[in-house]
């Protein structure tokens, strides 16, 4: 129950808060092993030492019990005692000639041959008189004597305390400054993401600049994450320029034809009419409910196109998409006395047919209303692109109508007269760019020709 707790405090921390504790927990523990690597070089080094001359004075001990000499004196520091079997003191040095050396089990252990090592006192807390002690059997003059050699610590244990010292004063610094290292630095790091936090927060709140700033000379996680969020900037303004375009277009688009149906219906029960008059009244409402179900279809096709939505591209053979765009206008050309020729390469593509039915239907549907004589549907593959053509031998588009010819609701001025919303060219564009295209519209002569060249 612990441990999860604490791990969700954790997370509810701010970020540089936890990268300052991460920074901490790990420098703490890189000084600690680094602290503990030196204290046992230097303790390994001075216990080397201590017990070189501990066990020099112990062997010199024992050579002159051994010959019955008086005992040498031993290094600066050192103490001895010669005691018999029984761990009566036999000789000692003043300092110890009342206290044992050895406990009752160490003589015992040293009585049956064994080295005895034993130090007396701590390091910490802090003794007084420390001291390492060694007891070994010597045999003189047919009796056991246990002689026992000590070296006081001091040194050593005031060196290692004073090591200990400077390593925790070093290592604390040491703490305290990678702690600072790592707060600056993790500020100067995320201070860019607060920079995007706040210009996302004036976004939301209702801000107009719909780009955060960026800068261009670099290539960093941060930047890179800047990048992302100024094309999710874009994608949502584009979003929300589509929707605003939308709204405009089909309020504007439905207004004449709703008003035109409420003129009619009010004429109708203005006063009694009759039979006749009210059939035409509702074909006439008719004509204009037809001309909103075709305007808000295509409306939503522009949408749908517009929003991003992927194609369901599947193999045709080209063909056979062509000769299904054309059949619904084969009749219609031959009742007006025209042609309609349809050619293109033996070839299996890879489009969208649910999509390019109604574009190419479209042009042929333009090619009859408004163009003349023959027409023309072509269609060629070349290096992985499929070229799209419908070409008519009539008076052309207008000089001043071509560079728009692919927006929404633009007409020709020769058009406004016959039926039409003005969107099919830019429903023709949407389907191509849809498809990694484009299309276009130019005159030839005589006529006129609009190009989709897409991906296949």
């Amino acid at each position: 129950m612990t441990r999860p707790g604490l791990r969700a405090r954790a997370q509810r921390l701010p970020v540089v808060t936890r990268l300052v504790l991460a920074v901490a927990v790990t420098m703490s523990l890189v000084l600690t092993g680094a602290a503990g690597l030196v204290y046992w070089r230097v303790q390994t080094a001075l216990d080397q030492q201590l017990d070189d001359d501990l066990a020099t004075y112990q062997h010199t001990l024992d050579r002159a019990v051994r010959a019955g000499a008086a005992l040498p004196p031993g290094p600066s520091g050192s103490l001895h005692q010669v005691l018999d079997a029984r761990g009566r003191i036999l000789d000692a040095d003043p300092a110890v000639r009342g206290r044992p050396l050895l406990t009752a089990a160490e003589r015992g252990a040293a009585a049956r041959g064994h080295t005895v090592r034993r130090d007396v006192g701590s390091l910490l807390p802090i003794t007084a008189d420390t001291l390492r002690v060694q007891a070994a059997r010597v045999t003189a003059g047919g009796h056991v004597r246990l002689v026992v050699a000590a070296v006081r610590r001091g040194h050593r244990d005031e060196a290692l305390r004073e090591l200990l010292a400077q390593l925790a004063f070093a290592s604390g610094l040491t703490l305290i400054a990678a702690s600072y290292v790592g707060y600056r630095t993790a500020r100067a790091a995320l201070r860019p993401v607060e920079r995007y936090r706040r210009g996302a927060a004036k976004l939301a709140d209702g801000g107009q600049d719909l780009r955060l700033d960026v800068p261009a000379d670099r290539d960093d996680e941060i930047t890179r994450l800047g990048h992302t969020l100024n094309r999710m900037l874009d994608r949502l303004a584009a979003s929300a320029a589509r929707e605003h375009q939308f709204i405009a277009d089909a309020s504007h688009e439905l207004r004449t034809p709703l008003t035109l149906m409420r003129a009619e219906l009010d004429v109708a029960l203005h006063r009694p009419r009759t039979a006749g008059e009210l059939t035409d009244t509702l074909r006439s409402v008719d004509t204009e409910v037809r001309r909103l179900v075709t305007l808000a279809n295509t409306l939503l096709d522009l949408e749908q196109l517009d929003s991003g939505e992927r194609i369901q591209r599947s193999p045709v053979a080209l063909d056979r998409l062509l000769d299904d765009a054309s059949a619904p206008y084969r009749a219609a050309a031959g009742r007006d006395g025209r042609t309609l020729t349809v050619s293109c390469d033996d070839a299996t593509v890879r489009v969208d047919p649910h999509w390019l039915h109604p574009a190419l239907g479209t042009l042929l549907d333009n090619a009859l209303r408004h163009g003349a004589g023959a027409i023309a549907l072509r269609a060629t593959v070349r290096d992985g692109r499929l070229s799209l053509s419908v070409a008519d031998a009539g008076s052309g588009f207008p000089g001043d109508f071509l560079p728009h010819a692919f927006e929404r609701f633009t007409r020709a001025e020769t058009s406004r007269t016959t039926p039409g919303t003005g969107l099919g060219l830019a429903l023709v564009a949407a389907v191509a760019a849809s498809h990694d295209g484009t299309a276009r519209a130019e005159n030839t002569s005589p006529g006129a020709v609009v190009t989709l060249d897409i991906t296949c």
